[in-house]
């Protein structure tokens, strides 16, 4: 269809993409703005430090664990699916050499000490409009602290307003997300049009594995829901499914927050301080994808460069990708250019990283699904801690 040089096909194709722009753009105005009001007002009206410290640490320790059970999940599962992943040697070469065409050269990556002083912003300002969630998460979170040192009579008024912003903001997301058809179906023709059909079937195996995998981590979060968080996985899924809907056609979490938000507080109707404390962390910090992508890439790539890869060293990948997923930037496959220097230490090409970020279009709608599930889970979880029993046991009482 790309090849057939219609203008009129051009024009259709690119006005289908501004609809699904436009309504991405609708919801991400409302992102920053609702998380700072939301923040803010959960941590003044909370007006205890120490308690919104440990249920950060028990925050932490809960993406921990998840992020190491998805991990040692695909680590189990994945190698019965490329086990029979047999790629010619000739095949193998093309895909080499073609690394350097398909990426399009390096993108520019922040240190990792530059990421740790960009979590305090010198601007507060400046970090919502580039869209730092985290910055402005600290900033809100510290605002919202030192309300509590404030008498009542100066705290209240700045925490109305708040919380009048962000329930305005709420009903604005309403508004959006009754497009979300619309929008949803642009993206997704726009999509499906730019990538066209041919793909190498080494690439296509690859693609279809990783996808498997983190789809099926995104169904086991829905027992971790019932087990642990003891919410009907009928009743979460409803409320899940407008942010998933929009996680899976933006490919970006934040873009399905206000969504999430809108899940935790109407319809979960969890405590205040999970909408506006424990969500927004998640999102900042938790990218549950990173473990399964790393063990599926790991294993692919050493397939395709004829490096084997023990179980031993699978594991170890396991704990690395879950202490560097928390400090994984908020760029397109930011957690492969990370991947570099560890394919490096097993003897893999670093350059081979290009061939994952190559045909990582498909797999990152799934990756970020996964990251929206695991974001409501843990805030579920940590819910149950902060408020006592669940939803459902409480209306029984």
């Amino acid at each position: 269809m790309q090849a057939s040089g219609s203008a009129a096909f051009a024009r259709m194709v690119g006005s289908v993409e501004i609809i699904g722009t436009i309504w991405i753009n609708a919801i991400r105005m409302t992102v920053i703005p609702l998380v700072a009001a939301l923040t803010i007002a959960s941590v003044a009206r909370s007006g205890d430090a120490a308690t919104l410290g440990k249920l950060g640490m028990y925050a932490v320790a809960v993406f921990a664990v998840l992020l190491l059970a998805s991990g040692f999940f695909t680590m189990l599962v994945v190698p019965f699916s490329l086990d029979r992943l047999e790629i010619p040697p000739e095949v193998a070469a093309r895909l080499r050499e073609s690394v350097g065409t398909m990426t399009g050269g390096p993108v520019a990556m922040p240190s990792l000490a530059q990421r740790i002083i960009d979590i305090v912003p010198v601007n507060p300002i400046k970090a919502a409009a580039d869209g730092t969630i985290l910055s402005v998460v600290v900033f809100s979170l510290a605002l919202g602290l030192a309300l509590t040192r404030l008498t009542p009579e100066r705290r209240e008024p700045l925490v109305e307003i708040c919380r009048a912003i962000s329930d305005a903001l709420l009903v604005l997301v309403q508004w959006v997300l009754a497009l979300a058809p619309i929008g949803v179906f642009a993206l997704a023709v726009a999509l499906g049009l730019k990538m066209g059909g041919s793909s190498a079937g080494a690439l296509l195996h690859y693609v279809a594995t990783l996808a498997a995998a983190l789809f099926a981590v995104t169904l086991l979060l829905y027992v971790v829901v019932a087990v642990v968080g003891r919410i009907s996985p009928l009743r979460f899924a409803s409320a899940a499914l407008p942010a998933q809907a929009v996680a899976f056609s933006t490919r970006s979490s934040i873009a399905a927050l206000p969504a999430m938000i809108t899940a935790v507080r109407d319809t979960l109707k969890l405590g205040p301080r999970a909408s506006g404390f424990t969500l927004p962390l998640a999102v900042s910090v938790f990218r549950i994808n990173v473990p399964p992508a790393w063990v599926v890439g790991l294993i692919f790539l050493g397939k395709l460069y004829g490096v084997p890869m023990p179980v031993a060293t699978l594991a170890m990948l396991v704990v690395t990708a879950t202490l560097i997923s928390f400090s994984v930037p908020g760029l397109p496959s930011a957690s492969l250019f990370l991947l570099s220097p560890v394919l490096a230490q097993h003897g893999i090409p670093v350059e081979g990283v290009g061939i994952l970020i190559a045909v990582d279009a498909i797999p990152d709608m799934f990756k970020t699904l996964a990251n929206v599930m695991a974001h409501l889970t843990s805030t579920v979880i940590v819910a149950r801690v902060d408020n006592g029993p669940a939803p459902e046991e409480r209306a029984g009482d």
